[in-house]
């Protein structure tokens, strides 16, 4: 077998030396870093509530619990029955606590307490979606044995519209701050890079328990207004 001229193996060699010295593709890392703005803003939209919830319920006492739950049945009853004529759907009428207990006395220093009698509650969740009779309702059930009213909590039936506009009105004003921030820099506002909601929030409105109703008369208690927020973080590309 013939060996290689020393023309081509002096060729070789050079080629060999010099492929080490070609420039090597540029890596991603190694391209220089975007500049960003990144902020932060909320959209607050109120609103007039639509509806209105109430917690309320009767507490009975007696010497035994069977007295005392009896009681506490018939003016209950009573209490939604007239709920129910005065067109309130019974799905809007919710249980949600019912206790039974008894009630401690302690007679003498030193020793242990004493049941004395028992105590009965029952609660429910009314909501009214006409806040005009908020009032009235208020007077028929004290007048009929409700005994509690633990809140009043007025809100709106479509919230998730009201977070869609606040949502809209957060993007605004962070956008409108953006421009601001890029213009006192002197550079200039690019595209969108990401968009982050980083909050939201309903919050209805509460009304003070009505403990010490007036019943001559219906309850005067004004609805206010109801509130969405929702807060976005923004970022953008700077030119």
């Amino acid at each position: 077998m013939s060996l290689p001229s020393p023309k081509y193996l002096f060729a070789l060699l050079l080629l060999v030396a010099f492929a080490p010295l070609q420039a090597a593709p540029a890596l991603a890392h190694d391209q220089p870093e975007k500049r960003t703005i990144s902020l932060v803003a909320s959209g607050a939209i109120k609103a007039t509530p639509d509806k209105v919830d109430i917690s309320t319920g009767v507490t009975s006492e007696a010497n035994s619990a069977r007295e005392a739950l009896d009681k506490n049945t018939a003016a209950m009853t009573k209490v939604v029955e007239a709920l129910k004529s005065d067109g309130i759907d019974p799905k809007d009428i919710q249980t949600t606590n019912f206790s039974v207990g008894p009630m401690y006395e302690v007679k003498a220093e030193g020793k242990p307490p004493v049941i004395v009698g028992y105590r009965v509650t029952n609660q429910v969740r009314i909501t009214l979606h006409d806040i005009g009779k908020l009032g009235a309702i208020l007077d028929r059930m004290v007048s009929l044995g409700a005994n509690q009213i633990d809140s009043i909590e007025f809100g709106v039936e479509e919230p998730e519209a009201l977070k869609d506009a606040a949502r809209k009105l957060a993007l605004k004003n962070v956008t409108d701050n953006a421009k601001l921030y890029a213009e006192a820099a002197g550079v200039g506002l690019g595209q969108i890079l990401s968009i982050a909601e980083e909050e939201s929030s309903y919050q209805p409105n509460y009304a003070p328990a009505a403990a010490r109703m007036e019943l001559s008369k219906a309850v005067p208690i004004e609805a206010g207004t109801a509130a969405v927020e929702v807060r976005v973080r923004v970022t953008w590309e700077i030119n």
